[in-house]
């Protein structure tokens, strides 16, 4: 390769001629004309040998035709392969597509304010949540697609009771509301069924007061929602090692802390700025959020049972005793639980994260118990009740027994 740019440059710069250029290298007069003629670099190029797999690719080929999903193993079987496996599955590799229908994934853009991408991501580390118990809450994740915003956090469960009222805490952080999000498959989104997806009650609830929809993508296709998916890998690569919780909400403090100061003022290679540089545009073609909040977390009413408990997600929440037999409105968010009877409130407990666990009021116990002890002072007058005396002959008529009068 030296003498090959040699030659050149002796050549172009120095307008040498092609005798001069040999006698002074000291190479024949045709290895300077191959040189000059060669645009590229020259190479060494060894004459292949052929492989083991030439005499089966037909074969190969045949059965490519007809099945091009066909395992590497089972092409194997079929044509009697006996040799190694590495070389027939390179040449499989390359013949395969020749035969499979090309799968393009497109390159998406999208306009301010047209969709975020919603997913749940479950960090693979344990958190303490109360009672000595510690698990992997999911973690809402939601990215606007035009801005790259990212907005995040964890909830108690992935009931929909929980996952609206972060959708609704996410939202109202944002101060607007994406035209769309786009869901996968979650249970308390909806599901596909008969080839149309159906959104569950509460999720046309949700964006029924919102005024925006929600898409659901079709099962076997991650690509639909990349930019989330990603979005999860990212938080699982640079936000989650090296650190440690104490519980969800010192999770949730140092992720808000995370994405404020680092996630969405990084620069973003796809979009070429930084997230922040483009949320004014994206929240200004947004919805507006709607003046009166849409019923999210866990709402019922009950009649309270005598052991004056409520039970939400899996947890007893005690009930001051004075509601009793009462018809009672219990209220769940992602921080408190409020029970009210009849407009006052009976109760109100921290949400726990924990499960199968009872949560009392030592006020409420308290109350019971002087209910209890006032109960079992309480004496009742005996009843004065006139009874009425029958004769004996009365009883023997009855079974049947005459002329027993004055027997003594």
């Amino acid at each position: 390769m030296e003498d090959w740019a040699e030659i050149r440059r002796l050549h172009r710069s120095e307008q040498m001629p092609i005798k001069a250029i040999a006698r002074r290298l000291g190479v024949s007069k045709n290895t300077v004309k191959r040189a000059l003629a060669a645009d590229d670099p020259p190479k060494y190029r060894r004459a292949g040998k052929g492989s083991i797999v030439d005499a089966v690719e037909p074969q190969i080929r045949e059965l490519l035709a007809e099945f091009p999903d066909m395992p590497a193993t089972v092409i194997a079987e079929r044509i009697g392969w006996a040799r190694s496996l590495t070389v027939l599955k390179d040449r499989v590799r390359v013949l395969r597509p020749q035969y499979r229908s090309p799968d393009p994934a497109s390159r998406t853009t999208y306009q301010p304010g047209e969709l975020a991408q919603c997913d749940l991501w479950f960090p693979p580390t344990k958190v303490p949540v109360g009672a000595g118990q510690q698990t992997s809450p999911p973690v809402l994740v939601m990215v606007s697609g035009y801005s790259r915003w990212l907005m995040a956090r964890m909830l108690p469960s992935r009931a929909a009771g929980d996952l609206f009222a972060g959708m609704w805490a996410l939202l109202r952080m944002l101060g607007s509301a994406p035209k769309t999000l786009v869901w996968d498959n979650e249970g308390a989104i909806g599901q596909w069924n008969g080839g149309r997806p159906r959104l569950t009650a509460e999720a046309n609830a949700f964006r029924g007061t919102l005024g925006i929809k929600i898409v659901q993508c079709r099962p076997g296709d991650p690509e639909a929602k990349g930019v989330v998916e990603r979005a999860n890998g990212y938080l699982e690569t640079s936000f989650l090692p090296g650190r440690s919780f104490s519980g969800p909400d010192d999770f949730n403090a140092q992720l808000a802390g995370w994405l404020g100061h680092h996630a969405n003022v990084r620069h973003h290679r796809r979009i070429e700025c930084r997230p922040a540089d483009r949320l004014v545009a994206d929240r200004a073609a947004m919805v507006a959020l709607p003046p009166v909040e849409p019923l999210v977390g866990w709402r019922t009413s009950t009649r309270l049972a005598r052991d004056h408990y409520v039970r939400i997600a899996s947890n007893d929440y005690s009930v001051h005793p004075s509601a009793i037999g009462r018809l009672v409105e219990v209220v769940a968010d992602l921080e408190q639980v409020t029970v009210t009877c009849g407009g006052q409130n009976v109760a109100a407990h921290p949400r726990c994260w924990a499960v199968h666990q009872s949560i009392t009021d030592p006020v409420h116990a308290q109350a019971a118990a002087a209910m209890r002890r006032s109960g079992l002072q309480v004496t009742r007058a005996p009843v004065d009740t006139q009874v009425e005396q029958r004769r004996l002959a009365d009883y023997d008529a009855l079974i049947g027994i005459e002329g027993t009068e004055g027997v003594a």
